[in-house]
């Protein structure tokens, strides 16, 4: 087992310095170029309800503060849900978070 891991671990080196860095570099800056064009501003009010990408529902929007970000209540506690999480899918405001992950934050 330790040769196939020694032979893995040469592989992958190998194959790395083949493949240079700026590709992987371009390619990820050419994705994050498309989904910011796609990625139209989501008009959120309070009221609306915020759902996790699972498709559950995690709390209605109690505020949009200045930054534009959402805030729920959860929990009992004011969460702030960072904006570049959030998009409308099929008329629905969506986080990218878990209903865990907003808990989390601040």
């Amino acid at each position: 087992m330790n040769k196939f891991a020694s032979l893995a671990a040469l592989a992958t080196v190998a194959t790395m310095a083949v493949v240079p860095t700026a590709v992987f570099a371009e390619t990820t800056q050419a994705v994050h170029e498309v989904t910011e064009e796609a990625a139209a501003p989501v008009e959120l009010n309070a009221g609306m309800m915020l759902y996790a990408s699972n498709g559950y529902r995690i709390a209605p929007i109690y505020r949009v503060n200045a930054e534009g970000n959402p805030q729920v209540i959860l929990n009992g506690r004011l969460v702030t849900v960072p904006i570049s999480t959030v998009s409308e899918v099929e008329g629905k405001v969506v986080t990218s978070l878990s209903k865990k992950e907003v808990a989390r934050a601040k």
